[in-house]
């Protein structure tokens, strides 16, 4: 736990402006984007403090997976059901705002505006999924 991070207050229920969303997995939690590229944009968040995606290795593929999942699960239970048109991925540092790994989940990706096509951009240099 870094008391610093907003993630980590906001996993903990310590930021009383973020709701959670309902969420099947004690290790992660969601929440709604503050600045929304879509009309579904979701935070998935690992309760437990990591760095940003840089940091992730072979061992956390499992955890990638799962937050995928949530993603989709959140998606659905907010009565989205075309996972075909669904963007997520992770901002590629430096391009990251808060240094706790976070997927974002948006959708639907055919009705993203025009500055979020740029800034979640597939395997971009700043954006990959």
């Amino acid at each position: 736990y870094d008391g610093k991070c907003v993630f980590c207050r906001i996993a903990r229920r310590e930021e009383p402006g973020t709701a959670l969303l309902p969420c099947e997995d004690e290790d992660l939690v969601c929440f709604r984007d503050i600045k929304p590229g879509a009309p579904h944009h979701y935070l998935v968040v690992p309760v437990k403090h990591m760095g940003n995606c840089k940091t992730l290795k072979t061992e956390h593929i499992p955890l990638v997976k799962r937050m995928m999942e949530v993603g989709k699960a959140v998606l659905q239970k907010n009565n989205f059901n075309d996972l075909s048109d669904v963007r997520m991925g992770f901002h590629w540092p430096p391009f990251c705002s808060i240094a706790h790994l976070h997927l974002h989940v948006l959708a639907p990706a055919s009705q993203l505006g025009f500055f979020s096509r740029l800034y979640y951009r597939i395997n971009s240099y700043w954006f990959i999924t």
